[in-house]
Order: C-alpha cells, then structure tokens, then sequence
C-alpha cells in the first residue's frame, strides 16, 4: 500500500514540474525593421530564439506584431528612444526557459 501510494505521489510531483516552465513575453520596438517577425512568419523564428537566448531563455514559442494601444504605460512616438525610425512597430516575443 505504502509503495502504491508513493508511486502516485511521484508521479504527480513529476507531472507537476512540467506545468512550472517559466514564461515571459517581451514587448519590443521592431528596430530590425524585420517583417517576418513582425508578422510571426517562420523566417521570424531564428530572430525570436536568439533575443530569447540572449535574455537567458532555451526558446521562443511566439512573436507576434502588437499594436501600440495594446501596450500599457509610455510607448514613444519619436526622438532618442526611437531606433532606426520604427517606433510604431512592436513585437511581443513569448520566451520559455
């Protein structure tokens, strides 16, 4: 009885782990003026994974363009913040670890 009842709770332990991947999405200005990303088109994908990994994360499992009314707090139209003049494009880029 006792073994049967820590086989169920070892596997419920081991099911669990996998619920808890930590996941972020990241909203960043399009600076690489890159379309496929922007549209979450395959050729997107590598662009994704490496601002992923450069931020510690093993994948990007989205990326999609978002529209500046969807982000809260300031979004900057113009000036020094703006890069490469692509203010108005955004990306939010779903990273897993």
């Amino acid at each position: 009885m006792r073994f049967l009842l820590a086989l169920i709770f070892s596997a419920s332990i081991l099911a669990a782990s996998g619920a808890c991947a930590e996941t972020r999405v990241f909203i960043t200005a399009n600076g690489y003026g890159d379309q496929c990303l922007a549209r979450g088109d395959k050729c997107g994908a590598s662009v994704a994974r490496t601002y992923c990994q450069s931020r510690d994360f093993a994948q990007a499992s989205s990326y999609r363009r978002v529209d500046p009314d969807e982000i809260t707090g300031s979004v900057p139209k113009s000036g020094t913040n703006c890069s490469q003049g692509h203010c108005d494009e955004y990306v939010a880029i779903t990273c897993q670890r």
